[in-house]
């Protein structure tokens, strides 16, 4: 009887030993308004170090951090909304901040036609950061879309749509992929012969300052889920949207759904704009599994020169707000905290709120 006791207790040990933990940071949308870039404005050129310089920590531990790019990175002229392209030196920040997967399937993804999306995707490969959502051919988007990420062992497809491009089509042979179910499902098929632990369907979609998702949105998440998807992150609305943690029907799994992250950073001041939401999954790989093992979030908000008197903008974590912080930032960000966490704890299931320093 001892011995049997004893081999359960190696056997649970081999069992953790071989076990991984692998985390997932995702983010919304990384915008560039006028405001933006005059404030990034040097003599030598633009400087969006200060920008990231509070969470560069926090997105830097995830084994992966993955942000929605709503710029294109045209070149000059560089110009902020409707019309959006930013300077080459963003992007650079975007990298040393820690990000490793950047979504370009939006509806700014073809603001600067096609030198907009072939320079983006230029510039992204240039400086070795995945992305998924739009492709400068056909053939292009066979070779490497779904995107195959592998971290720690485990096998990660993104998936990247968009619900419009703003009236304009992609010019021949650019491809952007749009929200169409045939070929969402065609998509997922792809992404399981791949054989990936988990698939992610990145969604821009929903209505603008919304708080809550409509029901197009609830179901088309629930579409794609029963398609094969495991778990569903969206972005567009530019405030945050609830957190579900769905058990699945058929199996002990779960089901992260994100109806919007808001913005990451960008110089929106309409109610609720002004900030977004990080959010953070855990993986539990073993041998021959691996399963959603937890799911929360942290809250962001963005301190504009205008109200902070500093040069740059700067993104605040949550813990902010008991800090020596102006009158002028105080205000709004204590509005944009309380209102989006009595949003969530309203309407939030299965997640819980993580604060860093």
């Amino acid at each position: 009887m001892r011995i049997l006791f004893l081999a359960i207790i190696l056997w649970h040990s081999v069992i953790l030993s071989a076990q991984e933990k692998i985390t997932l940071l995702f983010v919304g949308d990384l915008m560039q308004h006028d405001a933006q870039i005059k404030a990034a404005r040097t003599p030598q050129g633009y400087d969006y170090s200060d920008c990231f310089k509070h969470l560069k920590e926090a997105i830097s531990q995830a084994d992966l951090a993955i942000g929605n790019l709503e710029v294109t990175l045209a070149g000059k002229p560089y110009r902020g909304y409707p019309s959006f392209s930013a300077p080459d030196e963003y992007l650079q920040a975007i990298k040393e901040a820690g990000f490793d997967i950047l979504l370009t399937a939006n509806n700014h993804c073809l603001d600067r036609r096609k030198k907009g999306l072939e320079r983006t995707i230029l510039l992204l490969d240039s400086l070795d950061i995945s992305h998924a959502g739009t492709y400068r051919t056909p053939e292009e988007r066979a070779e490497h879309y779904p995107l195959l990420v592998e971290i720690k062992g485990l096998r990660i497809a993104f998936l990247n749509y968009t619900y419009d491009t703003n009236g304009l089509e992609p010019s021949a042979p650019n491809v952007v992929n749009y929200i169409h179910k045939e070929e969402i499902r065609q998509d997922i098929l792809k992404a399981r012969r791949m054989h990936p632990d988990v698939i992610i369907a990145c969604m821009h979609w929903g209505l603008e300052y919304h708080l809550r998702p409509n029901k197009a949105e609830r179901e088309l998440a629930d579409w794609l889920l029963a398609q094969g998807v495991d778990h569903i992150i969206g972005s567009h609305p530019h405030v945050p949207q609830p957190i579900e943690v769905k058990k699945s029907a058929h199996s002990h799994h779960k089901h992260a759904v994100v109806y919007s992250l808001g913005n990451f950073i960008s110089n929106m001041s309409k109610l609720h704009t002004d900030g977004g939401v990080m959010v953070k999954l855990e993986f539990k790989k073993f041998p021959h599994h691996s399963y959603l093992n937890d799911c929360n979030y942290s809250l962001v908000w963005t301190s504009r020169p205008q109200l902070s008197g500093k040069k740059n903008f700067e993104i605040y974590p949550a813990s902010f707000i008991s800090q020596p912080i102006s009158n002028e930032e105080f205000i709004p960000m204590n509005t944009y905290l309380k209102d989006i966490r009595q949003l969530y704890e309203r309407y939030n299931i299965g997640v819980s709120e993580y604060i860093f320093e």
